[in-house]
């Protein structure tokens, strides 16, 4: 997210809290990590210490607004539930919420503006609170890799910036998505006959029908989130096929493009998050490596440092 729509989101948000916020009445925060397949609840008492955890469905934007409230207001319930609380009302918490599809500044503005009751409301990119989470708060840099990709720096002057997350195809650099799109490349070009048939090919092929037609009914069909169904095939075989390693080296070598683009002096902790983290650390470039380590914490608990900054600000 660039800096002119970071401002105007803050201000869309800020309207809202203005209107909202009680901060005497505040006995709870909740940081709130809401992305396109579910959403994870962390529950804390007024200093932070953390009670409890809960999980609802999808609350990225693309969803619709309403729907978003209404799977984050579901693992509100679940958190309460499972630290042995009754559900209090809402103008006794304050939220924050790391959301997919915030910055788009309409939805942005449509969900705060369905604000159902609570305190205090901040949002951030999903980006964002994996950031504030992974560091705890502190400067560096985190890239997450799963279905797509995205990285972004918190400089130590406040400054932030984003990298990728255009959206695939033409962005999601080393995602799921990447990795399938380019074993499916292999595949084509194995039937084709420019490349050689070999183990990796062969399975990617049954993943995609078991022959040349149904190749083509399952282009016809393929997501992003198809295409990452494939990443396990591609990492599963980068240890015995060359080409299915180089993919993976390739995407190390994209990791460190971005890790070099969001802190080209070098001297940043960089974490790497994300289900696809872990598998493709060990393709990454040696000098990387070096620098990469284990996030600290993780998105809900960033939401929830997102809200505490916002309450110590106002």
């Amino acid at each position: 997210m660039n800096n002119s729509s970071t401002r105007e989101l803050d201000f869309v948000a800020s309207k809202t809290i203005a209107r909202n916020e009680k901060a005497s009445a505040i006995s709870y925060l909740l940081g709130v990590d809401g992305g396109g397949t579910g959403t994870r609840v962390v529950l804390s008492d007024r200093g932070g210490v953390e009670l409890a955890r809960g999980a609802g469905g999808p609350s990225g934007l693309v969803h619709g607004r309403q729907n978003a409230w209404n799977s984050i207001l579901a693992a509100i319930r679940q958190a309460f539930e499972h630290a042995g609380l009754k559900t209090p009302e809402l103008s006794t918490m304050a939220i924050g919420c790391g959301l997919a599809g915030i910055n788009n500044v309409q939805w942005a503005a449509e969900f705060v503006e369905l604000n159902p009751g609570f305190a205090a409301l901040t949002a951030e990119t999903d980006a964002y609170t994996t950031l504030l989470g992974a560091h705890v708060g502190q400067p560096g840099v985190v890239i997450a890799l799963g279905t797509g990709s995205v990285g972004e720096v918190l400089q130590p002057d406040g400054q932030r910036r984003e990298v990728g997350g255009w959206g695939f195809p033409v962005s999601d650099e080393a995602s799921g998505a990447w990795l399938g799109l380019h074993a499916v490349n292999h595949l084509q070009r194995t039937l084709d006959g420019r490349a050689l048939d070999n183990p990796f090919s062969t399975a990617v092929l049954a993943h995609c029908g078991g022959d040349k037609n149904a190749v083509f009914a399952w282009l016809a069909n393929a997501n992003q989130t198809r295409y990452a169904e494939l990443a396990p095939v591609v990492i599963r075989f980068a240890v015995e096929v060359d080409v299915a390693r180089e993919i993976m080296l390739a995407a190390g070598r994209e990791v460190q493009e971005m890790a070099m683009a969001l802190d080209a002096s070098g001297q940043l902790p960089i974490a790497l998050c994300g289900g696809l983290a872990a598998a493709i650390s060990h393709y990454l470039p040696s000098q990387l490596q070096q620098r990469v380590q284990k996030p600290q914490s993780d998105s809900a608990s960033g939401a929830l440092i997102l809200i505490q900054h916002h309450l110590q600000q106002h």
